[in-house]
């Protein structure tokens, strides 16, 4: 479990799971560093985090060329990372054909090469320390493909496959890796997500506003995390019979999938 001398820094953390892992990880008496694109956001969960020391540090995971400097920053206000908590990321609601090659760029940027970049600057700092843990919030999409989230889908099957490599390379160094996996979780994604011309898709999606709450996951994901899990699943009985059916009967998830995407294609609302 987090104590007072650890340093958790999170991304993603103005809303949403962030925000909950950050009240999570306050609770436990982590100190934290919390980051995203909206500083105002920030301080208010900043300030929600009696008790703690607090250090913000805005980025944009869509410019990975600036995550040195990031880290940099985080490490000089805070004193050093011991957790790093990769939850920021981006969302998409468009076929791939009708998804212009920018948007997917953007979305591998955010997604991928964002924490990527940000984990590669501070492997030397835990690596020397021989002491650290990632936490990954990846999804359930990051193994199973769906219809209108090419790009999201790809970009999380990257990220997925990037730190299950990462951990094989530093059990050595005692680094561990914990994957989480969510599934639909009552956040603002859907309604931030990218079209295909790069617009807020504005809407949600049913599946998440009858999600699990953010409070709930952030819950699994600290008791996973503090128990040094490799492998989490968070969320409900459909999502976990998706990533049982990818790997056990991909053709009836297939056909599954597709009646969804038709349906989908038929509402009014496009969900």
């Amino acid at each position: 479990m987090a104590s007072a001398r650890s340093i958790v820094w999170i991304t993603g953390a103005s809303s949403g799971i962030g925000e909950a892992l950050a009240y999570r990880y306050a609770r436990a008496g982590a100190a934290l560093v919390l980051s995203s694109r909206r500083e105002g956001e920030l301080r208010r969960v900043a300030s929600a985090c009696s008790g703690v020391p607090v250090s913000i540090v805005p980025l944009d995971l869509g410019r990975p060329e600036m995550m040195v400097d990031a880290a940099e920053r985080a490490m000089a206000l805070a004193g050093g990372v011991d957790v790093m908590v990769h939850n920021g990321g981006l969302s998409q609601r468009a076929s791939a054909v009708d998804t212009a090659y920018a948007v997917d760029e953007l979305m591998m940027r955010t997604n991928y090469l964002g924490p990527v970049a940000l984990t590669k600057a501070l492997l030397p700092h835990m690596i020397a320390k021989r002491r650290g843990h990632f936490v990954v919030v990846t999804s359930v999409l990051g193994r199973v493909g769906m219809a209108n989230r090419s790009a999201y889908c790809a970009s999380k099957f990257a990220l997925d496959g990037f730190f299950r490599a990462l951990r094989l390379e530093m059990s050595p160094s005692l680094i561990d890796v914990t994957l989480v996996m969510p599934g639909f979780v009552r956040t603002n994604i859907a309604h931030n997500a990218l079209t295909g011309d790069g617009r807020r898709a504005g809407a949600d999606d049913p599946d998440i506003v009858t999600g699990m709450s953010p409070d709930a996951c952030a819950d699994r994901i600290f008791e996973a995390a503090s128990a040094r899990r490799r492998d989490v699943y968070v969320g409900g009985m459909k999502e976990h019979a998706a990533l049982l059916a990818s790997r056990w009967a991909p053709r009836v998830l297939d056909v599954f999938l597709q009646a969804r995407a038709r349906k989908a294609r038929a509402s009014p609302r496009g969900e």
